[in-house]
């Protein structure tokens, strides 16, 4: 017994004010996953296949439609005098609507996916990597590079045709023109696109001897290429058509370009922070002062407090990069490290023992601390024995 019928705007998924192309949209989309090529031997995969077929059938004809959104499914059962589906459909009739629904000609799935009959024997090319090493200082200022690739482009004899000059095509004899092979197997035709020719139709009479009908050619070429302020290690910069060439007169690839920026010595990044290390003298980390310090912008005033310790960072805020999207600025990070001075002369030697032997154990805090740490060490392990 077969199955009722259900409504055809319910099949489809669409509401009852769906235009034709959220009819056709919504088909294709259905009929792509229920077709029987996808789904071999499944009879419910075919039943369903046929289901969507015949409420397209009807909901894209106008005349149909006006009948169904009047009379429902009531207007296309058998005897209803109305004309439309009738009975159903067959899978036959089912495939011959949904190659109509996608253009005809090819492969029963090229249309949907680019391929088919007739189209021109053009591939795109691909698109390429190429990893640039820059300097730090570029990768603050921005920079312009102009670098040297071996990329294949359109040949120059045939203009990128790949026939000779003078020459053109002829029809491929393995397809007969039409750009696809057909083989019946007596349930259904199956199509594939010609191997010989590309689902051209036609192949090169003639091909171009410097590039062997491919229509293109390995060359050396120069690219001029802008590197933005704030770039990182792993950034990308993408230049649209500028990767292979296609092939025949295709369009051709993009490259990629992956940017590496070397070490700095003295200079370090953490996203749009800067940071580095800066000695400053015994004297102001004793007494306090005022230094000049290091931005990648130049120098800028830093307030170094009396008693500071060697490792103390400061942060200078807005100091650092500006993002590669600009959104702010980074600040900038300095590690003070107190510098012994070496070298002394007689008096300064003089002095430094002068100072020794004027300061005491609470002129040296941290050093204070580090022998009680010890000192209870030490009488820890004592009190376990031996």
């Amino acid at each position: 017994m077969a199955a009722a019928k259900r409504d055809f705007y319910e099949v489809l998924g669409v509401d009852r004010s769906a235009t034709d192309d959220d009819l056709k949209k919504a088909y294709r989309k259905l009929a792509l996953q229920y077709h029987p090529d996808r789904n071999p031997d499944n009879i419910e995969a075919e039943e369903r296949f046929k289901e969507i077929t015949e409420a397209y059938e009807v909901l894209s004809d106008p005349q149909k439609r006006h009948l169904f959104d009047q009379f429902g499914l009531a207007a296309f059962q058998p005897g209803a005098g109305r004309g439309g589906a009738g009975g159903g459909i067959d899978l036959e009739e089912a495939l011959r609507t949904f190659m109509g629904a996608f253009g005809g000609g090819g492969s029963i799935f090229d249309n949907f996916f680019g391929g088919g009959g007739g189209a021109e024997a053009t591939t795109r090319g691909a698109d390429l990597r190429f990893d640039l090493e820059i300097d730090f200082e570029e990768a603050v200022c921005g920079s312009e590079r102009e670098i040297e690739l071996n990329i294949p482009g359109a040949c120059a004899a045939c203009q990128g045709s790949g026939a000779e000059a003078g020459s053109g095509t002829e029809r491929c004899r393995h397809c007969n023109g039409h750009g696809v092979l057909i083989r019946d197997t007596g349930f259904i035709q199956l199509r594939q696109t010609c191997p010989h020719c590309g689902g051209a139709g036609a192949v090169i009479a003639k091909p171009c001897r410097a590039c062997r009908g491919e229509g293109r050619v390995k060359g050396r070429r120069k690219i001029t290429l802008k590197i933005p302020a704030g770039v990182e290690t792993g950034s990308r910069l993408r230049l649209a058509g500028r990767g292979e060439g296609g092939i025949r007169g295709g369009p051709a690839g993009d490259l990629y370009i992956v940017i590496h920026v070397k070490p700095h010595a003295l200079f370090q990044r953490r996203d749009e922070d800067t940071l580095c290390d800066w000695p400053i003298s015994l004297d102001v980390a004793a007494l306090g002062g005022e230094i000049e310090a290091p931005t990648i912008h130049g120098f800028r005033p830093l307030k170094i407090p009396a008693g500071t310790a060697s490792g103390t960072v400061f942060r200078l805020r807005g100091q650092g990069l500006t993002g590669i999207r600009g959104v702010r600025d980074g600040d900038h990070h300095i590690r003070v490290i107190v510098e012994v001075p070496a070298r002394l002369g007689g008096s300064q030697r003089d002095a430094l023992r002068a100072l020794g032997a004027a300061c005491t154990e609470d002129n040296y805090p941290q050093l204070r601390q580090l022998k009680s740490q010890f000192a209870e060490f030490m009488e820890h392990k004592q009190a376990m024995g031996p």
